[in-house]
C-alpha cells in the first residue's frame, strides 16, 4: 500500500449559502481552506485533501457517481441518493443559525389552500423539484411542479398556487405575507461518502478522523473554558453555582488551602457567573476560547 502522504481524499465543499459556515467549521477543526474569488479547486493546509467547491445541490450526485470520494451537503439535497451513499455523520449547523433548515409548503395568507390535499390539480414552484415530487407522491396528490430559479416568494398567487421553499426562522415567510401549510423535510448538513471510498481502508480512516474533528468543533460551539484559583473551603459553594458541562477539574495549589478549578461552560452564562464566582472568593479567573471538544 502506498504511503498515506501519496494518497488523496477527494472532498466536496458546498458552494453557496453553506460555503461560509462550512469553511469556518473546517477551520475550527484544524483545516484551513484557501478559496480564490473564482476558483473551484481550493487549497488547504492538508496535502492529503483534494478539494472541490461544488454547489450543494450537486454534491451528492457527484459522490454517487464516484467522481468525488466524500463531501458535505444538506440532507435535503442528498435524500434522493441516500440509498447509494454512506452517511458518516450529521453536522448540526446551518446557513445563518444553529437551527436546521425546513422545506415548507407555503401559500398566501388569504389562500383557500388549508391542507396539502387542497393542492390537487394546482401548480407549485420550487427549487427542490425532486423533494416536492416525492412529497406529493407519498401523499397521493397530483399537482404540477415547476422549477424556480429564485425569488420564489413573489410567484404566488399570480403565477402559481403555492411554493415550496427553504426557511430557518420563518421570518421571510411572514414578511412576505405568506402562510406555512406543511413541512416537507427538515435538514442539517451531513458528511457523505461513496461506498467505494468507504471500502478503501486509508480513505475510510481519513474520513473518520475528519468527521471526528468536525463534530468536536461543533461540540465546542458557543462554549468557553474557565479556570480560577479558590480557597479550598469555598469549593462546595462554587460547585453549587457552576453550571459545568461535566465535573470540573480540581487541583491542589502549592499554597496551602487553595485549589485550582477548571471547567467548560456555555459562553452565554459567563457574564453572569464571573461576578458570582468573584463574590464566592475566586481569584485569577481566566476565560478562554475553545476550538474543539472531543467527548
Amino acid at each position: 500500500m502506498p504511503e498515506s502522504s501519496e494518497q488523496t481524499l477527494k472532498l466536496a465543499i458546498p458552494k453557496g449559502s453553506l460555503e461560509g459556515p462550512t469553511l469556518d467549521l473546517l477551520a475550527k477543526a484544524g483545516y484551513e481552506v484557501y478559496v480564490s474569488s473564482r476558483g473551484l479547486r481550493p487549497a488547504s493546509n492538508d496535502p492529503e485533501l483534494d478539494l472541490y467547491l461544488i454547489r450543494a445541490q450537486e454534491v451528492a450526485r457527484y459522490i454517487d457517481q464516484g467522481f468525488i470520494d466524500c463531501g458535505i451537503t444538506g440532507y435535503d439535497w442528498a435524500s434522493e441518493f441516500e440509498d447509494n451513499l454512506v452517511d458518516l455523520t450529521e453536522l448540526p449547523y446551518s446557513r445563518a443559525t444553529p437551527r436546521p433548515t425546513h422545506w415548507v409548503l407555503v401559500v398566501p395568507e388569504d389562500s383557500p389552500i388549508r391542507k396539502p390535499e387542497d393542492l390537487q390539480g394546482k401548480r407549485i414552484a420550487t427549487e427542490g423539484v425532486a423533494i416536492t415530487e416525492r412529497y406529493l407522491k407519498a401523499k397521493g396528490i397530483d399537482a404540477e411542479v415547476e422549477f424556480s430559479w429564485g425569488a420564489t416568494e413573489v410567484k404566488v398567487p399570480d403565477l402559481v398556487d403555492a411554493i415550496v421553499d427553504v426557511t430557518e426562522t420563518g421570518s421571510s415567510i411572514k414578511a412576505n405575507k405568506l402562510r406555512i401549510v406543511d413541512t416537507l423535510l427538515t435538514s442539517f448538513p451531513h458528511f457523505y461518502a461513496s461506498k467505494g471510498a468507504f471500502e478503501d481502508p486509508w480513505k475510510r480512516q481519513k474520513m473518520e478522523r475528519l468527521t471526528l474533528l468536525l463534530k468536536a468543533a461543533l461540540e465546542a460551539r458557543d462554549k468557553v473554558g474557565l479556570k480560577m484559583n479558590l480557597p479550598a473551603d469555598k469549593l462546595s459553594a462554587l460547585l453549587e453555582k457552576l453550571p459545568a458541562m461535566r465535573r470540573p477539574t480540581i487541583s491542589q495549589l502549592s499554597e496551602e488551602g487553595w485549589v485550582a478549578v477548571e471547567t467548560v461552560i456555555d459562553e452565554k452564562v459567563v457574564r453572569d457567573i464571573i461576578p458570582t464566582l468573584k463574590e464566592i472568593g475566586a481569584e485569577g479567573i481566566i476565560e478562554y476560547p475553545l476550538n474543539k471538544i472531543v467527548p
